[in-house]
């Protein structure tokens, strides 16, 4: 009996570490948060879809900025989830924009502008804001060749229909984001 409880007691904190939710992402240097499945690169969003195809992923850019209170929900809150995390981490390559940033970027189109200077080109005024690419380059800015932009903070039950709706490329299909989300909560309470 007192071998029995050992085990028990490690296969019960097992269990409650992989239900929790994954830890909120640090403050970098620059006061963005940074997450574990976030790309560090040159910010060259052709060079970073052709990254993305190559492994497998979509690219997703996530405009953000210091001090961000809803920024920081959704690095708390929302991104955390065990489940939103995974795809985030496994189904995406995530690029992180700074919305008063100075680091060049460089769009679709060939246009390079420091990161608030292409912020602004791009009409983006919320953050976070998630911009979702298509798997095919398209030589224009990325907010018009996205299939799906997100602004502003969401829940986690929006937040993660999202990203399933762009891997199921639901863009393509006859039912918009806002029935598929409807649809996606109503089989979520006929299950419970």
């Amino acid at each position: 009996m007192t071998r029995l409880f050992p085990a028990l007691a490690s296969a019960a904190l097992i269990a409650l570490a992989t239900a929790l939710p994954a830890p909120a992402a640090q403050l970098g240097d620059d006061g963005l948060h940074k997450a574990p499945w976030m790309h560090d690169t040159f910010k060259d969003l052709r060079e970073d879809l052709a990254e993305a195809n190559a492994a497998g992923q979509r690219l997703l850019i996530l405009i953000e900025q210091r001090g961000c209170i809803y920024c920081t929900k959704m690095h708390e809150e929302v991104y955390p989830q065990p489940d939103i995390e995974r795809m985030l981490s496994e189904d995406f390559f995530v690029i992180q924009i700074n919305m008063f940033g100075d680091v060049e970027v460089t769009d679709l189109d060939g246009t390079v502008l420091p990161e608030k200077d292409m912020v602004r080109h791009w009409g983006m005024l919320f953050t976070p804001t998630m911009i979702f690419l298509p798997e095919e380059l398209k030589e224009v800015p990325a907010p018009q060749a996205a299939v799906a932009v997100m602004p502003g903070a969401f829940e986690k039950s929006t937040t993660r229909h999202m990203l399933q709706w762009v891997l199921e490329k639901g863009y393509d299909g006859d039912e918009p984001f806002q029935k598929y989300h409807a649809r996606k909560l109503e089989e979520g309470r006929a299950r419970n």
